[in-house]
């Protein structure tokens, strides 16, 4: 467990020093490690537990050290937000393996000076009383849920204080497993008995959800083209633009590529589907997993959603899953609550040019599906309602949010939009 630790607090410093991406940082982490499964199943925890409650560490550290905690060397702040993470959050941890492993790790860093102190702090918290605030405001909200204020007023503001609650609460709990069965390869019933772990069946075609997680890198099953991950909400969207055999399927933002592959499966690999990216190495991972499941349909292609190319030509079906501020799955991606809440609103900008760039692609009587993976108004409905307000020959046949709490999906938006003429 001390190796776990080790690794845990070595990709925190990266991921809070250097801005670094949490998923990549950490699997780069771990494989360069020699951990055990166990070993990288608690490192993982760690990682993402002190990120997902990094606000509420963050407080109860502030009442027990003098100094403001930029000023705390680095590795010894990140020591203790794992140890507090764990006293405050893992039940199957004893609280004196918490402080005892931490204070070692000190021992054996360059900051082994810092010892007596990160001992001191983690023994305080331990004989206090009470470390939380029990206020019903914004602050308060914000310290219980480890969730930045702004982002608290903008779920208020769109769904009021009840909703806003139920969704902060859900932002913390683990996120489902659901994969999609690829049913090009194998049936449904035949993969949940080749799995190896209970599965229960959703509403889509070919979903699972996993009441177990699994090695998706060493599992046979995925590296055959049997399967691949997609939350429900996804899967539901795409069942919503319902592509039909044989038709021409543009994909504006396709990157990974989750929905490529889930309309390919409903249109039988049938068709063709142009899946783009902006980035050539983003396309490229679209490629080699359409390769793997076999969706030899799904076309990928380098273009920029926001500029029209016409030599791409008319499509039947255009999904426009749009860049977002993806406040929709921070349960999934921790990191997205620690961004510059002012830079989201220049991403509704971008929205409106994809969505208005993406009906000049759509053939008439063809319809288009414009997604998102938040739960922001200004990014969903606002867009949508601007663009049928500016655009008659449109009409909106469809429209939901997904909220975790009622649907049991990532928070997700969709709107299928169809060319009256």
């Amino acid at each position: 467990m001390a190796k776990a630790r080790k690794s845990a607090v070595k990709a925190l410093l990266k991921i809070n020093t250097e801005s670094a991406f949490s998923n990549i940082t950490l699997n780069s982490v771990l494989s360069e490690s020699d951990l055990s499964a166990a070993d990288k199943a608690l490192a993982t925890a760690l990682v993402y537990g002190v990120l997902d409650r990094k606000i509420t560490i963050d407080y109860v550290l502030k009442q027990f050290i003098k100094t403001p905690l930029k000023k705390v060397a680095p590795f010894s702040l990140e020591v203790l937000r794992t140890a507090v993470y764990q006293i405050m959050f893992m039940d199957k941890i004893p609280n004196s393996a918490a402080v005892d492993e931490a204070v070692k790790l000190i021992k054996s860093s360059k900051e082994s000076r810092n010892s007596g102190f990160v001992n001191a702090v983690l023994r305080n918290i331990l004989r206090a009383d009470s470390l939380l605030p029990t206020g019903d405001d914004t602050e308060s909200l914000s310290i219980l849920y480890s969730c930045p204020a702004m982002i608290i007023e903008s779920f208020i503001l769109d769904y009021g204080k009840d909703t806003a609650k139920h969704l902060l609460e859900e932002s913390l709990k683990p996120a489902p497993f659901t994969l999609r069965v690829n049913t090009l390869k194998i049936g449904v019933e035949d993969f949940q008995n080749k799995i190896g772990t209970k599965t229960e069946k959703t509403k889509t075609d070919g979903g699972l959800i996993l009441k177990s997680g699994i090695d998706i890198a060493n599992n046979k099953l995925y590296n055959r083209g049997l399967f691949f991950v997609q939350d429900l909400a996804s899967q539901t969207a795409v069942s919503v633009l319902n592509p039909m055999p044989g038709s021409r399927v543009l994909d504006m933002c396709a990157a990974p590529g989750g929905k490529s592959f889930s309309m390919a499966l409903i249109m039988q690999n049938k068709g063709e589907i142009i899946s783009c990216d902006l980035y050539e190495q983003r396309a490229g991972l679209i490629e080699k997993s359409a390769k793997r499941l076999g969706t030899t349909i799904v076309k990928p292609k380098v273009c920029d959603a926001t500029v029209y190319d016409s030599s791409l030509g008319k499509f039947d079906y255009i999904l426009c899953d749009v860049p977002c501020s993806g406040l929709g799955v921070i349960r999934r991606k921790p990191d997205i609550k620690y961004k510059n809440f002012a830079e989201f609103d220049s991403l509704c900008e971008i929205q409106q040019k994809i969505l208005q760039n993406a009906v000049k692609y759509l053939k008439k009587g063809g319809k288009l599906l414009y997604s998102t993976c938040t739960l922001r108004k200004k990014e969903n409905e606002d867009i949508v309602n601007d663009f049928l307000s500016r655009n008659n020959d449109f009409t909106l046949e469809y429209m939901h949010t997904f909220m975790p709490h009622i649907d049991r999906t990532d928070g997700f938006f969709c709107a299928l939009i169809t060319n009256k003429n």
